[in-house]
Protein backbone atom coordinates (compact mmCIF):
# COMPACT_ATOMS: atom_id res chain seq x y z
CA UNK A 1 0.00 0.00 0.00
CA UNK A 2 3.06 2.53 1.00
CA UNK A 3 4.60 1.73 -2.79
CA UNK A 4 1.39 2.42 -4.55
CA UNK A 5 1.29 5.61 -2.25
CA UNK A 6 4.15 6.56 -3.00
CA UNK A 7 3.58 5.91 -6.59
CA UNK A 8 0.92 8.59 -6.66
CA UNK A 9 3.20 11.01 -5.01
CA UNK A 10 5.69 10.53 -7.34
CA UNK A 11 3.57 11.15 -10.93
CA UNK A 12 1.92 14.13 -8.93
CA UNK A 13 5.68 15.94 -8.19
CA UNK A 14 6.46 14.71 -12.24
CA UNK A 15 3.18 16.32 -13.07
CA UNK A 16 3.96 19.63 -10.99
CA UNK A 17 7.52 19.61 -12.86
CA UNK A 18 5.85 19.48 -15.89
CA UNK A 19 2.80 21.72 -15.98
CA UNK A 20 5.80 24.23 -14.43
CA UNK A 21 8.26 23.90 -17.53
CA UNK A 22 5.27 24.27 -19.89
CA UNK A 23 4.33 27.39 -17.85
CA UNK A 24 7.90 28.60 -18.33
CA UNK A 25 7.93 27.92 -22.17
CA UNK A 26 4.96 29.53 -22.22
CA UNK A 27 5.83 32.36 -20.92
CA UNK A 28 9.13 32.59 -22.87
CA UNK A 29 7.34 32.58 -26.28
CA UNK A 30 4.81 35.08 -24.62
CA UNK A 31 8.70 37.33 -24.10
CA UNK A 32 9.95 36.62 -27.57
CA UNK A 33 7.04 37.43 -29.05
CA UNK A 34 6.24 40.62 -27.47
CA UNK A 35 10.17 41.55 -28.88
CA UNK A 36 9.62 40.66 -32.16
CA UNK A 37 6.16 42.82 -32.18
CA UNK A 38 7.96 45.99 -30.88
CA UNK A 39 11.00 45.45 -33.00
CA UNK A 40 8.66 45.18 -36.03
CA UNK A 41 6.16 48.69 -34.52
CA UNK A 42 9.71 50.52 -34.11
CA UNK A 43 10.88 49.79 -37.90
CA UNK A 44 7.54 50.55 -39.41
CA UNK A 45 7.71 53.87 -37.41
CA UNK A 46 11.50 54.61 -38.27
CA UNK A 47 10.11 53.72 -41.57
CA UNK A 48 7.78 56.36 -41.69
CA UNK A 49 9.66 59.12 -40.05
CA UNK A 50 12.31 58.80 -42.29
CA UNK A 51 9.47 58.92 -45.48
CA UNK A 52 8.30 62.15 -43.84
CA UNK A 53 11.63 63.87 -43.20
CA UNK A 54 12.60 63.00 -46.96
CA UNK A 55 9.49 64.96 -47.71
CA UNK A 56 10.05 67.94 -45.89
CA UNK A 57 13.42 68.29 -46.72
CA UNK A 58 12.74 68.28 -50.02
CA UNK A 59 9.92 71.00 -49.84
CA UNK A 60 12.92 73.85 -48.58
CA UNK A 61 13.27 76.05 -50.59
CA UNK A 62 16.88 75.65 -51.98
Amino acid sequence: MKDIEHLHTLKSEILDIFMTLEVNEHERRKRRAAVRYLKARRGIEQRQEKRQLAEEIAELPE
